[in-house]
Parts: structure tokens; sequence; C-alpha cells
């Protein structure tokens, strides 16, 4: 598939998401991949911030567009989430310690207990669609760990489980260990990750933002399986086709393409 009349032309445009714990450094890599740059700061707006870099495959112009969703937003309903939940258990606390309370105050108990499930179910709902927009049109997926921190590692099997829900079934998926520079501080093995990645036949591979080791590798590895696979017979049809600009943020829920800007790194 060929652009016609964009400022680059490519052969293939692929959509890439990078999803993993908070923290584990899915920002600093895309950073690092696109624009050859680190940073320190912390993301804090909620949404989605996709950068774009065009890649040589094989005689190929492969257009790659990353993905990269910031999770504070599910970590806040989570927190919501929770702390509802022990409102909930305070109140039925309240209510067994003070059996002589009015009828009127168990209505309205009752009724702040129902606004709450409401509110919980339509903020799951929410979380849903996002999730659902965010995964659509994805063919490539790199799945980032820390591996100075266990927790992280152990959360894999989970956004394996999320993608396998809402991604195509057909989503090539990489493991990808970052932070390696803090090897003084591994908590997850290389062998183990390996391992794991084998048994549930995922690519493989350490990568460091920081010091750029591994990371121009890791995305060229995973585009290039992606061409292998989508110039087959069986796929006739060009790429899913995505927004095409240059970095960019976007809120979500966002239902319409942002407007065209310039072309993306190299």
């Amino acid at each position: 598939m060929t652009s016609k009349g964009s400022q680059e032309e490519y052969d293939y445009l692929y959509k890439i998401v990078l999803i993993g714990d908070s923290g584990v450094g899915k920002s600093n890599l895309l950073s690092r991949f696109t624009r050859n740059e680190f940073s320190l700061e912390t993301k804090s707006t909620i949404g989605v911030e996709f950068a774009t870099r065009t890649i040589q495959t094989e005689g190929k112009t492969i257009k790659a567009q990353i993905y990269y969703y910031y999770q504070q937003q599910q970590q806040q309903q989570q927190q919501q989430q929770q702390q509802q939940q022990q409102q909930q258990q305070q109140q039925q606390q309240q209510q067994q310690q003070q059996q002589q309370q009015q009828q009127q105050q168990q209505q309205q108990q009752q009724q702040q207990q129902q606004q709450q499930q409401q509110q919980q179910q339509q903020q799951q709902q929410r979380h849903e669609q996002r999730k659902q927009d965010y995964y659509r049109g994805a063919v490539g997926a790199l799945l980032v760990y820390d591996i100075a921190k266990q927790a992280t590692y152990k959360s894999v099997e989970r956004w394996i489980l999320e993608l396998r829900e809402n991604a195509d079934r057909n989503i090539e998926i990489m493991l990808v260990g970052n932070k390696s520079d803090l090897r003084h501080l591994r908590e997850v093995s290389t062998d183990e990750a390996k391992e794991f990645s084998e048994k549930h036949k995922l690519t493989f591979i350490e990568t460091s933002a920081l010091d750029s080791s591994n990371v121009e590798l890791a995305f060229q590895n995973i585009l290039t399986q992606i061409y292998h696979i989508m110039s087959r017979p069986s796929h006739s049809t060009g790429p899913q086709t995505t927004i095409d600009s240059n970095t960019e943020t976007i809120i979500l829920p966002t239902p319409t393409d942002p407007p065209a800007a310039k072309s993306g790194c190299c």
C-alpha cells in the first residue's frame, strides 16, 4: 500500500501498541526510537500519545505508528473503585454497629450505594471502550516490563490476556525487558523471561531506553516480522490504515482523526 498525496510515501503502514505497567519506560521507548530522546519526567496527561517513524526493510518502506496509552487513568479508576469499596464496607460496619439507625438514613445509604455501583459500571464501560479503541487495527505489540521490578513482570500474563481479549488474534507480540542498564538491581532473570516467551510463543529482547541499548533492534525486529506475515499471499490487502501524524497527544475518547502533520522522524 503506497501513500498518495501525502508528504512521504511508504509501502506498508503498521500500527504498534506499547503496553505494560506504569513506570516500565514505555514512553521513553517510544521517544527514543522515534526522536532519539529520553526524559526523566513522567506523563501526567490522560490519553494516548503516538509517534511515527519510517524504516527500510528488504527494499520496502515501512511506516510505523506507535501508540502509548497513559495508564494513570486506569490506575485512578482502580483506586476510586477500591475507595468506594472501602466506603461501602465502612457503611456496612456502621449499619451493624448502629442497629437503631432511622429508616431515612438507611434509605439514603442504599441510594448512595446504588449511585456508586452505577458510577463504577459507567467507569468500567468507558474503560472498556478506550481499550477497544486503543487496540483496534494494531498488528504488533511491545509488552514491556521493568527488569528491576518483579511486580511488573508478574503483570505480563494479565497484559497478554487483555491483548487476546481486545486485539486481533494474529497480533505479533514482543516481550521487552526494559531498563537493562539497572542490571545491578535486576529482579527478573533473562533466562526466566526467555523461557516464558518460548512458552507463550512471543519474541523477547532486553532494552534500555536510557542508553538506547537494543531499542532500535526491538522495533526493527517486530516490524520485519510483521512485514513477513503481512506480505504472505493470505494477506492480499494492505495493513490497517491509522492516523498519519507526527508525535501528538490525544485525549480519549476521540472519534475523529487529528489533522495531518509533518512527516515522522527518520
